[in-house]
Formats: C-alpha cells, sequence, structure tokens
C-alpha cells in the first residue's frame, strides 16, 4: 500500500525535471487561468491526469484509489474541466523540448552523438492516424465521423497529425482534425517547430511541389515517398512534366519539378505568390525484398541533393525509419489506450490528446536512457517495460535494466487473431430502433 501512495509524489518528481511547479503555474497565470486555493488546485489535477493516463487511462474511482486521496468524481471532473487547453499545449511543447535536449546530451556524454543526429541533421517524422471518441453532438459537430455509417450507428473520429524525434521517439506535437481532413493541408502548421537545418521525413500523403517549397524555404531538408500520381521515370527519352537536370546514379538523379498550374484549396493567393516556378529534387528508386513475399519497388523524392553526403543507401535506410511512426502510434492507441478517449466534449479530448503526449514523452525518456545505459538502439527497448517501471518505482529510483526487444528484421505474421475477443453484433441502426425492435437483433 506504501508503494501505491507514492505514485503520484513519484509523478510530481519526475516532472518536477521538465516542468518546475513554478514554471506550470506562471503558464497558468500567462494564460489568464485564475483558481482558488483547494484540495484540487491546477497542479494537483495535472499531476492526478497524468497519473490516470499513465495508468493507461484508468477509471477515475480507480485513481482515487492509486492517488491515496479522498475526492469525489465529480470534483475531479470540474477541476479537469478548469484546466486551460492553451496551458496544456504548452506544457507538452516546454517539456518535450527540454526532454529531448536532456537526451541528446545524455547521447553526447556516452559518446553516442553519432546516432541521435542522422548525418549531423536533427530528424522528425510526420504521419497521420486516428483516434475515436464518446458519441455526443459537441464531438460529432467537431470531428464528424465516417459517410458510410448511419446516424447514430458510428463514433466522431478525430484525424491526428504528429510529430515525432526520430531518434528518442518523442512527440513534439499532436494536432486534432476533422476527419476528412488531408494531412498536407494542415502540415504547415508544424513547420514552425522545425529549425534551418532540420530533416523531415513522412509518406507519400505528404509529397507535394507546395509542401517541398515550403519546408526549403524554412532552411528544412525533407525526405518523401513519391505520390502514386507523381510521374517518375529514369529513362533518357523520358516524356514527362519534370526537366532532367543530372543523373547521380542507377535509378537515382535530379530533376526539375514545374509549380503546379492551380494552388491548393487551403493556400492564400500571397502563399501561392511566394511558391517558386521551379524546384530541384532528387528522385531515387530501390527495391526491398524479402524471403516469401513479393519484392516492393519504392520512390524517393528529397531534397538532400548532395550525393557525397548523402548515399542513396542511406537515403534508402532514412527512409526505412518511417516505419517507426506506425510503432509510436501503435503504443499510443493499444498500450496506452489512446485508441479511445473518455472525454464528451471537444476541449476535453484535445486536453486528453496533449496529457497522453505528454505521459509518452515521460515513458521515451525512460527507453532512451536505458537504450544509452544497455548499449542498444532506444527503439529496442520495451515500451511496456519502461512504462510499468515509471509507475511503480519508487522517487529516486535507480533505472534497472529493462527488458529489451529481439532484433526480427523481415518479420511477417498475418493480419488475424485466433481467439474472438467480440462476439457481439455490430450496431447497424440507431440504438433506440434497435431496442424498440428486438427482432433485428436476432442472428
Amino acid at each position: 500500500m506504501a508503494r501505491v501512495l507514492s505514485i503520484l509524489s513519484r509523478i510530481a518528481n519526475d516532472l518536477e525535471q521538465y516542468l518546475p511547479e513554478e514554471s506550470v503555474l506562471a503558464t497558468f497565470r500567462e494564460v489568464g487561468h485564475a483558481w482558488r486555493e483547494r484540495q484540487l488546485g491546477p497542479v494537483r489535477t495535472l499531476h492526478l491526469f497524468i497519473l490516470q493516463v499513465l495508468a493507461c487511462n484508468t477509471a477515475m474511482a480507480h485513481l482515487r484509489q492509486m492517488a491515496g486521496e479522498v475526492f469525489t468524481l465529480s470534483a475531479y471532473c470540474q477541476a479537469r474541466a478548469r484546466l486551460p487547453l492553451e496551458a496544456l499545449q504548452i506544457f507538452l511543447r516546454d517539456s518535450s523540448a527540454v526532454m529531448r535536449a536532456a537526451a541528446m546530451k545524455t547521447a553526447e556524454q556516452g559518446g553516442e552523438q553519432s546516432t541521435a543526429l542522422w548525418h549531423g541533421l536533427r530528424a522528425f517524422l510526420v504521419d497521420g492516424s486516428s483516434t475515436i471518441t464518446p458519441d455526443t453532438p459537441d464531438l460529432q459537430k467537431a470531428f464528424g465521423q465516417p459517410t458510410g455509417q448511419k446516424p447514430g450507428c458510428g463514433f466522431p473520429v478525430p484525424k491526428l497529425l504528429a510529430l515525432f524525434d526520430a531518434f528518442t521517439g518523442m512527440v513534439v506535437e499532436m494536432l486534432g482534425l476533422p476527419l476528412y481532413t488531408h494531412e498536407q493541408s494542415k502540415v504547415w502548421m508544424l513547420h514552425p517547430l522545425l529549425k534551418s537545418g532540420d530533416l523531415l521525413v513522412g509518406d507519400r500523403g505528404f509529397c507535394s511541389f507546395v509542401h517541398l517549397a515550403m519546408l526549403q524555404a524554412r532552411g528544412v531538408t525533407a525526405c518523401f515517398r513519391c505520390h502514386q500520381r507523381q510521374n517518375v521515370s529514369f529513362r533518357p527519352d523520358r516524356m514527362i512534366r519534370s526537366e532532367f537536370v543530372r543523373r547521380l546514379g542507377k535509378h537515382d538523379q535530379i530533376v526539375r519539378w514545374k509549380r503546379p498550374a492551380k494552388a491548393p484549396a487551403w493556400m492564400t493567393a500571397e502563399q501561392w505568390a511566394a511558391v517558386p516556378e521551379w524546384l530541384e529534387v532528387r528522385e531515387l528508386r530501390y527495391t526491398l525484398q524479402a524471403n516469401g513475399q513479393r519484392s516492393h519497388t519504392v520512390t524517393l523524392a528529397t531534397t538532400l541533393l548532395d550525393e557525397a553526403l548523402y548515399p542513396k543507401a542511406d537515403v534508402a535506410q532514412l527512409y526505412g525509419t518511417r516505419w517507426r511512426v506506425e510503432t509510436r502510434f501503435s503504443e499510443l492507441k493499444t498500450t496506452l489506450k489512446m485508441r479511445k478517449l473518455k472525454s464528451r466534449s471537444a476541449e476535453g479530448a484535445m486536453k486528453e490528446l496533449a496529457i497522453y503526449c505528454l505521459v509518452y514523452n515521460m515513458v521515451r525518456t525512460v527507453t532512451t536512457a536505458a537504450g544509452l545505459r544497455q548499449k542498444v538502439s532506444p527503439e529496442r527497448i520495451s515500451f511496456i517495460d519502461a512504462l510499468r517501471w515509471l509507475l511503480w518505482t519508487q522517487p529516486g529510483a535507480s533505472l534497472m535494466d529493462l527488458v529489451v526487444n529481439p532484433l526480427r528484421p523481415n518479420r511477417y505474421e498475418p493480419r488475424a487473431i485466433k481467439d474472438l475477443q467480440d462476439t457481439y453484433r455490430k450496431l447497424t441502426r440507431p440504438r433506440n430502433e434497435m431496442r424498440n425492435h428486438p427482432e433485428l437483433t436476432e442472428r
């Protein structure tokens, strides 16, 4: 019981390194938040919120038992609702910067700085995903649900757009958008978080002339998989829209892309006028082969134009790290249970996402430290083992050896399960209609 009651003090102790209490209170005041001195003040509520998500978004009744405090569930709900969303988003950005800087410093002290950078560049990964929320009018209006579902039969689905640090795996920022929002129309909102000399890696959904030009204007290099509609040819008698510049090697060339004739719908006239007429892009192609699987051909578009500094094999290996985004979303949505949010308002859902990212970064600090300590890549440290260590160890405890996942290159498993966890039928009509007509539920 003593260990259970010390969890909350452990959260406060760990968070103090990255978000000192004085800084937290100052940020609350800066965003105009006022409060009275009470049991569930803003700092205490923030710690309880973090503890709840750290315990895989446990029930509020369970949270009260874990914290060892006496408060009503209604009081905690009201205290969470009083936390300003703007402050939580500031906490995420500030703590992420401090955590990533500390990880880089630790890597440098351990002689592992080369693993924290890619050819001297800070690398970031961008990708989109989604989650679901309770079916309330506010959330339906804010996010919407798939059009193929009947009203009353589905859930609002927020579209997530996240920026990750490629080395530490920490979330730099996460946006919650309406479901039918293309990532490329909102990715510019993440650009201010990048500095000149940084490198952004993403899938084909982010590959376009306009996006590459916007990044180049900021001094940010990029590496994206070519969009399926982009015509790429390595033949000398090429008859496509891009203009050949020079050949760098087999299936490796520099070309000039011409600006599209029409501006994207999300760009203003002033923004479109600032887009250059031509853009030099490096195109390269390679093949992935694995035993028992068909070969895959990958074509990349990148602004890493210097073939001496950035050889083709290294660029191909760089794009291979993009898959880490899928693993990180899986850790958030499956391990930490972010697949289903619990807040019943749009603002509450955004607060929940911010705390999820903050908690995820706290766990990632543990995996990064353990990886450097155990001389393995932080990616191989078990995320759930780091989560358990962070949740159950005493404040001030030394980091122990965590589970190291084995290397399994080219691992392939069918996307199927043996045990059917849910044997209920799916809701195909509104619940009140199904309730009034029991024959509709018969198998």
